[in-house]
């Protein structure tokens, strides 16, 4: 079987896995992500690796988990973007997004390296508009509850006159059309889309706003609280959090829609004999499985952790996939196919062998987690999380771009700069000093940084694959195997050793 000349990566935001028809999901309709399907290897042992939104396009485009080292930032000096070993090889690379954070402090160069980009303004945080537009009445945007903080989305909502104007939809019809207007015009290329939704704000314009709640009343709940126990709180009553369930639907119908363009660009052209197509996500999203909500301080459950991946390989037919797989082997498996070699230390391994048959699998864990929270360890049949057992701490953020995710309400809050204590040290196989920054219990820690500790989860997913019972601390001797396990990954990624010592396992 010959490698595909080009590539689409096409990734959605926040995509829950269990919600595609695809992968069993009933809920709501997703015609053309089963469309798609229907043509591909569909991965059931996918899973996130760095968490959240910027690190796990780190994972993607430079092909090195960074949550054991940074909780958010940009492409750092010492390693380099897929994209530009793809341009030394005469590979046009481009990219369609809606995606605000990477325009934003922390995520400014991810697009830099690519040959062309556009970005589809208007989405979330995007600072696009200043005032509202006053003769937004009328206009498909429904009226909406705003932000408990401040976000750009609710002015720049004002300014949608048609389901052509959302970002969501402008994204999708961009790259349709670059695949029309480029495909036949470049020896080899690279496509990726980058695509926000269905990410909130869960904001549609009809037919789809209300197609999975039709009875609600009043202003749409498009944005979703990130809590813990949220019905039994009360920050939302049972009947919202259905709302807002449905809301998360409407959006992720109406994104199926629109992908269907990308998909109608590759039939026109005839591009599945020579191009494969990646569909991803960065995680799922907590829509109130667990009394839970958003991505807030928990383990990566199945909801948030197990996520969806389907690849469209030019001469395969569709077939389930049971390797264990994870995002950092996307990146892999595009060096692969167009033979380009990483110049630092990367984390994936490619799945072209497993595409062509070769292979069954490529890899026997899988590790992830969020900068200072939990970290876990998956051998796609077993999960152990493991959080903290002194306070979290020693804890250090290694960079040399100091930052760390942008808070749209306060825009003067950010984390402090490197101060005295930091000093300078070296990641894995690299000669590139960089600033390692320690901190100590009453810092200022950076955002995403967890607060539990001693709080494990282990949990057999082929006998309890919603995760009710939970192993941990039972004096189990698979806890003991899978901390094993753990440090095996720890090792392997040539992780620092405060996190050994954080973690317990040193």
């Amino acid at each position: 079987m010959t490698l595909p000349k080009n590539a689409v990566v096409v990734l959605l935001d926040s995509l829950n896995r269990h919600m595609l028809g695809s992968y069993g999901g009933h809920e709501f309709e997703t015609p053309n992500l089963d469309r798609l399907a229907a043509r591909s290897a569909k991965f059931e042992r996918h899973v996130t690796g760095s968490l959240p939104c910027m690190p796990a396009r780190h994972d993607l485009l430079v092909g090195a988990h960074d949550f054991l080292w940074r909780p958010w930032g940009s492409i750092e000096v010492w390693e380099d973007p897929i994209t530009l070993g793809l341009a030394k090889a005469g590979v046009t690379t481009m990219l369609v997004s809606d995606h605000p954070h990477l325009f934003e402090s922390g995520g400014e160069n991810y697009h830099t390296d690519f040959r062309g980009w556009i970005y589809e303004r208007g989405h979330e945080g995007d600072p696009w508009k200043t005032t509202p537009d006053p003769t937004w009445v009328g206009t498909p945007t429904l009226p909406a509850k705003r932000a408990i903080a401040t976000m750009p989305y609710d002015t720049s909502r004002t300014y949608f006159r048609a389901e052509e104007d959302f970002p969501g939809p402008k994204t999708m019809r961009t790259a349709a059309r670059w695949i029309d207007d480029n495909a036949g015009k470049h020896d080899r290329w690279l496509l990726v889309v980058d695509e926000f939704d269905p990410h909130e704000p869960f904001d549609t314009p009809e037919p789809w706003a209300n197609k999975y709640d039709p009875d609600w009343e009043g202003e749409q709940m498009i944005w979703p609280p990130y809590a813990i126990n949220a019905v039994e709180r009360g920050v939302v009553t049972e009947r919202e959090a259905r709302h807002i369930r449905a809301n998360y639907g409407s959006k992720l119908s109406m994104i199926d829609h629109w992908f269907g363009r990308v998909l109608d660009a590759m039939d026109r052209n005839n591009l599945w004999d020579d191009t494969m197509l990646v569909l991803c996500t960065d995680h799922g999203h907590y829509l109130g499985e667990r009394d839970l909500f958003g991505k807030p301080g928990v383990p990566q459950f199945e909801t948030l952790g197990h996520i969806p991946m389907m690849v469209a390989w030019p001469g395969l037919h569709a077939t389930t996939v049971d390797a264990l797989t994870t995002t950092v082997d996307i990146h892999a498996t595009l060096c692969d196919v167009f033979d380009v070699t990483p110049s630092h230390t990367t984390h994936g391994a490619s799945l072209v062998p497993v595409l062509t048959g070769e292979r069954a699998h490529t890899r026997e864990w899988a590790i992830g987690g969020t900068f200072g929270n939990w970290v876990q360890v998956t051998d796609g049949h077993r999960k152990y999380a493991r959080s903290a057992t002194q306070a979290n701490f020693p804890l250090s953020m290694w960079s040399n771009r100091w930052s760390t995710m942008p808070i749209f309400a306060y825009p003067g809050f950010g984390l402090p700069k490197p101060d005295r204590r930091a000093w300078l040290d070296y990641m894995p196989n690299s000669d590139v000093p960089v600033i390692r920054q320690p901190f100590v219990p009453g810092d200022m820690l950076p955002f995403w940084v967890g607060r539990a500790v001693d709080d494990h989860y282990l949990f057999d997913l082929d006998e309890d694959p919603t995760e009710q019972r939970n192993r941990a601390g039972t004096n189990d001797a698979l806890e003991s195997e899978l901390t094993d396990l753990l440090v095996t990954a720890l090792d392997e990624v040539e992780a620092p050793r405060e996190q050994y010592e954080r973690l317990g396992v040193d």
